[in-house]
């Protein structure tokens, strides 16, 4: 090779890049990373990691709340009567549940005695839950426990045998009868629940429309803060009222009212440790039937999560004086055409607009 052609070469070997030193992995390294992209990757991880973190910590904490629902919580194996000759199921969307309350010491709430009339296997309290279809209100329907109504199968009877007559089926098919409406779910619960649940939200404000003594406890007219004792006592006093069930009634459904109301309060629902100990003290003391499981909850509660306060409405089914059986019971007779309007407005998921009905014939 001439030298002119060797000095060409050597010209042109100087002008030309190099290759990147390729590392002994075989892999190019990587181009220095600028600071703007460092940040974003870092703010990337971020965004990612903290929801994740949460979703698991939420998961865990559901878990929790499940594992205590279905460990404490008593099902009620057979809850509903026979199909034949219930009430359709709603197609609106509408739900219906029944909640009865009991009240004798050391008695479960799903016992019953068939055919024997004692306290501890009657309701003290009959309750009707109704949410609308559009969940935009929640109305708490009470039936006094001595309303003489059809007893299906025992004739005419206080509504608060029918438990000891046939245990919650029965109870179920006389308010079904009584009304026209299907019950979708029923719950049960003691009376010393509300002791506790109370206790677990620090308390509940409740209205009181009176001033009464009951229990050793003085309850003042307007606004009391009641947990323990003197929440039970609040619910259980019958005898300082004239109108003795109809104002406890009236008290158990404040008292209600206090309770969701504590519970709606935002403080009270991200408040972990608030929530656990209220659903540990309440399934304490419940019995559920086999539908109303925890997925189902969470189901009914995610569609009433907008529901304020306000939201929650009272009433009891309309009543017509009192009456005296053959036997010597004294009892609660109902008015036919209020039951007959309150059915007609269940089933037309008008139950709101009976309410205002209501409000404006009252004297």
């Amino acid at each position: 090779m001439s030298g002119s052609r060797r000095a060409a070469q050597a010209a042109r070997a100087r002008r030309a890049p190099r290759a990147p030193r390729v590392p002994r992995t075989g892999r190019a390294p990587r181009p220095p990373r600028r600071p703007w992209t460092t940040a974003l990757a870092a703010a990337a991880a971020v965004l990612v990691g903290v929801p994740t973190v949460v979703a698991l910590v939420v998961a865990g904490f559901a878990a929790h709340l499940v594992s205590t629902f279905d460990d404490r919580a008593t099902t009620i194996d057979r809850a509903f009567p026979s199909e034949l000759g219930r009430p359709p199921v709603d197609e609106s969307g509408a739900l219906t549940v029944l909640l009865l309350g009991t009240d004798s010491a050391g008695t479960s709430p799903t016992d019953a005695a068939p055919g024997v009339a004692t306290p501890a296997s009657r309701t003290d309290t009959v309750m009707l839950v109704r949410v609308p279809a559009d969940r935009s209100e929640v109305v708490v329907l009470s039936v006094l426990r001595d309303s003489w109504v059809d007893v299906p199968g025992h004739g005419s009877a206080k509504i608060n045998a029918a438990h000891a007559w046939g245990g919650v089926p029965l109870v179920v098919e006389t308010v079904e009868a009584l009304l026209g409406v299907r019950v979708d779910h029923v719950a049960t619960v003691g009376f010393e629940g509300f002791a506790g649940m109370s206790e677990a939200l620090g308390g509940v404000d409740v209205v009181s429309e009176r001033s009464f003594s009951a229990g050793g406890h003085d309850f003042d007219a307007g606004v009391n803060h009641l947990a323990g004792d003197r929440a039970l006592d609040f619910v259980r006093a019958r005898a300082p009222f004239a109108d003795a069930d109809h104002q406890r009634a009236r008290n158990q459904q404040a008292f209600v009212r206090g309770l969701v109301s504590g519970l709606l309060d935002r403080g009270t629902l991200s408040d972990p440790v608030a929530v656990s100990g209220f659903v540990g003290v309440a399934t304490e003391h419940l019995a559920v039937d086999p539908g109303l499981t925890p997925r189902r909850l969470v189901e009914i509660g995610w569609g009433l999560r907008d529901l304020s306060p306000s939201g929650i409405r009272t009433a009891t089914v309309p009543t017509a004086g009192g009456g005296v059986s053959d036997d010597g019971q004294s009892y609660v007779s109902l008015d036919p055409e209020g039951v007959r309007s309150l059915g007609d407005a269940l089933r037309a998921d008008e139950v709101g607009a009976w309410l205002d009905g209501q409000a404006v014939s009252a004297p």
